[in-house]
Parts: structure tokens; sequence; C-alpha cells
């Protein structure tokens, strides 16, 4: 076993510190981007269930609660999926249920 001199253990130590804190702050910055992601994701996701909503009222006129709630709980790729339709569409329910696809 090799001798470890006091001045090399204080060494390591602050190494050990200095990897620590650096691997903590590598962390913290990859959570902060990871929340900024996600948080864009859902403010898009809202502003396309509004877009959505908008133009249903506009076109159909009011909603039916179960239209409002089954878009609020639709992921992304099925909200665009409705608002391509929804300009094409006959009816509130073709929006929803296009046979044609």
């Amino acid at each position: 076993m090799a001798y470890v001199s006091s001045v090399e253990r204080i060494g390591i130590e602050k190494g050990r510190q200095l990897g620590w804190q650096e691997g903590q702050q590598e962390g913290v910055q990859q959570g902060i981007q990871q929340g900024v992601q996600q948080g864009m994701q859902q403010g898009v996701q809202q502003g396309e269930a509004l877009a959505l909503q908008k133009l249903l009222v506009r076109r159909f006129g009011a909603l039916p609660a179960s239209a409002v709630e089954q878009i609020a709980n639709a992921r992304a790729e099925l909200l665009e999926v409705w608002l391509d339709r929804v300009l094409d569409a006959a009816s509130l329910e073709e929006v929803f249920f296009d046979a044609r696809h």
C-alpha cells in the first residue's frame, strides 16, 4: 500500500469536491434546459388547443363539453390533425372523426 502524505490527501479531497461541484452545476443546467423545453412544448400545445377551440366555435357554434374535454386531453399530434381538418370539415363530428382517413 502506497503512502499518501497529508498534502496529497488535501489535494485529492479538493479534487473530489471540485468534481462534485462541477457535476452538480452541470446537472442543474441540464435540468433547467429540460424544464424550459417542456414548458415551451406545453405552451405550444395549449396555444394549438385554444386556436382549435376558437376555429370550431366560429365554424360550428358553441361546443359541447365533451368536445372541449377531448381537445384539452389531446396529444399535440392529434391537435394538429384536427386543426388541419377544421377548414374542410362539414360538421364538428367530421373534425374529430374523419371517415375519409
